[in-house]
């Protein structure tokens, strides 16, 4: 009977909630400059800094799903929002409807009658809160999946956990194989005595609040990347509450594994993963570390019997009974064996306990208190902060793609799953460094002119005019000055900025790949010494892999000194520009690479792996200023720029002032020289610069 409710309300929430996240527009990570959220700490957006407060009110019916739409995910699909690029870092929205809010999905329908859908209506309309981190958009979608169930448990049925809870339960508490804070998740216990209903409603909603928070948790959204670097900006697909908790009800007894399907499946994530497994293993960290509380009692032995290695069995991911061989049957749920006794003992050691393998009351007081994470060691965060980066990548990299590792300085092409090519690059300087995140090829350009950015024209092109005073015409710049403002473009040729072509993938730094006239360059071992866009080295077999086959370099050689020409891709290409110091080559062997730009010390704090706080000065950035549109009427020749370069610096600043005042752009912020509360107001998005190059 049991069985039969669990079942018909998972599959109702199913149809639901999968509607609800189609429709959605994104499910994003609220931009406020939160560093890791544990289940103790505060809350890092508006809405969670409030805790996971609900506003109270009757509950309506919900919108009725689609057809078309209401069909589950596969099991071990992870789920992902759909998401855009210009959305980044807008507040977290979860729907539970076709176009609808899940708030309003539960503003005005009827309480429940029976006694359990109310006490389950009522706590969920309770503000106390049921996790720390929860957000009020969580809860909304919580509300609209329950809501849209009739308000009947998933997770407890006639007083004891479902398959499907049980499952789910023993991969929160294996949270830390895949990096994760196993304190943020904490299981309730159901206890040897019979459950009221509002004892139920709360295990049930607790569960599914920590069940919400690992999916999410496992698609990036432990940290506010703000607060790591304003230039660190990827499409994070976080899932709604309610499509998380439909596809788990509905996975049974492989709810685990979907539930660990939320996580990265990457091959540089999983050597990554293998790699802390034998680090924790090596130094005999415990794997399970989260508060659980377990009834006083006798000093449990191998070979006794007791009511509460249910739930240390639970707690440590063991099996819920031996298995039986051909000598022997197998044993009893509470029977404490030598696999349980095992886990004890590799606990005790962890605690720095006697590791006697027996449950002693020092035990006990032991597996009841969270553990602080300040014995990890510095090759176990830095394995820890490269995970976490894999969640910042979409689930799916593509068939065809280009990544771009900054800190190694090179770049991939994968096509059909294979690596077609690889070349060396040079990447931004510590002060403009490359920001991180995905865009899409779109078209190259061959013979590209260059539109010099006010912030290099003001920082870096007049202090030079000023020294010298033919620096314009021997450059061959084009020089405007109009109502006070300059704009300078550098034609094509073999010295312009850009080299012979450009690969464009629009996004909201203006950065793309380039040719440039500085081979030379590429011989350094340290290649941090762009402006942010990324150099490569041999451009032409680059667009040998990435442009249409009837581009060949061949025929865009030809092309060179024949004005500039766009070349467009019949589908777009997926850039992954990424931050990897730690990753693994073709053979599975993980490498090291120099922080460049210092986010893996930002990290370490942000995730609780190293003293410190946020709220200290990091490495200065430029402000990307918006370059001056290109002229409408004809640029003087090269031959005149330099003397109206000049005229232009003494008519548009005081006498006596820095020609460098002339250009009217923004000034050079420190994007990063701002102290940043990490829980405090979200800072101000990124400036969107023009022509980083």
């Amino acid at each position: 009977m049991g069985a039969s409710r669990s079942a018909s309300v998972a599959l109702a929430a199913l149809m639901a909630g999968c509607v609800g996240y189609a429709a959605q527009a994104e499910s994003r990570l609220d931009p406020a400059p939160s560093v890791v959220q544990s289940a103790a700490a505060p809350s890092a957006s508006p809405d969670q800094g409030k805790g996971d407060t609900v506003a109270t009110g009757a509950i309506s019916p919900p919108v009725s799903p689609s057809p078309d739409l209401a069909k589950p995910a596969a099991a071990g699909e992870a789920v992902q929002a759909p998401a855009s690029p210009s959305d980044t870092g807008k507040a977290e929205t979860t729907n539970a409807g076709a176009g609808s809010d899940p708030a309003d999905a539960v503003a005005a329908a009827p309480v429940p009658t029976d006694p359990m859908g109310a006490a389950l209506a009522a706590r969920l309309a309770d503000p106390a809160p049921l996790l720390a981190r929860l957000s009020t958009k969580d809860r909304e979608a919580m509300q609209a999946f329950y809501g849209l169930g009739a308000f009947k448990p998933v997770w407890v049925v006639d007083g004891v956990f479902t398959p499907a809870a049980k499952a789910a339960a023993s991969r929160l508490s294996l949270a830390a194989e895949d990096g994760l804070n196993v304190q943020a998740y904490p299981v309730p216990v159901i206890g040897t005595q019979g459950l009221t209903e509002a004892q139920t409603a709360e295990i049930e909603l607790k569960l599914s609040a920590a069940i919400v928070l690992y999916a999410k948790d496992a698609r990036g959204a432990r940290i506010n990347l703000s607060a790591i670097s304003r230039l660190i900006t990827p499409t994070l697909d976080i899932p709604g509450a309610d499509a998380v908790l439909a596809r788990i009800a509905s996975a049974g007894p492989q709810a685990g594994t979907v539930l660990q399907g939320y996580n990265p499946a990457q091959a540089g994530y999983l050597a990554l993963k293998a790699r802390l497994a034998s680090l924790r293993n090596l130094h005999g960290a415990p794997m399970a570390v989260s508060p659980v509380t377990i009834p006083a009692g006798p000093v449990l032995k191998v070979g006794m019997n007791d009511p509460r290695v249910p739930v240390l069995r639970r707690h440590f991911g063991l099996p819920t009974r031996t298995a039986g061989t051909l000598d022997a049957a197998s044993g009893e749920p509470d029977a404490f064996d030598a696999t349980v006794s095992a886990a004890v003992a590799k606990f005790q050691r962890g605690r720095g306990l006697p590791a006697t393998g027996t449950l002693t009351p020092q035990t006990v007081a032991a597996l009841g208190r969270a553990e602080a994470s300040s014995r990890v060691g510095d090759e176990e965060a830095t394995v820890l902060v490269n995970m976490e980066r894999w969640r910042w990548l979409p689930s799916d990299l593509g068939r065809d793609y280009v990544l771009v590792n900054i800190p190694e300085f090179r770049l991939r092409v994968v096509r059909n799953g294979m690596q077609r090519d690889e070349s060396r690059v040079i990447v931004g300087k510590a002060e403009t460094p490359t920001p991180v995140f995905s865009g899409m090829m779109e078209y190259a350009v061959v013979n590209p002119s260059w539109n010099v950015p006010p912030s290099i024209l003001k920082n870096e092109f007049l202090p030079a005019l000023a020294r010298d005073p033919n620096y314009a015409a021997r450059r061959g710049y084009e020089v405007v000055y109009r109502n006070g403002n300059i704009s300078v473009r550098q034609p094509p040729g073999e010295r312009n900025a850009l080299g012979f072509i450009k690969f464009l993938f629009p996004n909201n730094h203006a950065v793309y790949l380039h040719d440039t006239p500085n081979r030379s360059l590429f011989s350094a071992s340290q290649r941090a010494m762009s402006h942010g866009c990324v150099r490569v080295d041999d451009p032409f077999r680059f667009a040998d892999s990435v442009l249409p086959e009837a581009w060949s370099s061949e025929r865009l050689k030809k092309l060179i000194g024949k004005g500039e020409r766009t070349i467009r891709l019949p589908e777009k290409l997926p850039v992954h520009l990424a931050y990897f110091t730690l990753d693994a080559d073709d053979r599975g062997s993980l490498r090291t690479f120099s922080d460049l730009y210092g986010h893996d010390a930002r990290m370490k704090i942000a995730l609780g792996l190293a003293p410190g706080s946020l709220l200290v000065a990091k490495a200065q950035v430029k402000a990307p200023a918006k370059v001056a549109a290109r002229p409408a009427t004809p640029a003087p020749s090269a031959a005149g720029a330099s003397s109206e370069v000049r005229r232009a610096a003494s008519h548009a600043a005081p006498s006596g002032a820095n020609p460098a005042r002339a250009v009217r752009a923004p000034a050079a912020r420190s994007a990063e020289a701002v102290p940043v509360d990490p829980w405090g107001p979200a800072p101000a998005p990124a400036p969107v610069s023009r022509g980083w190059w």
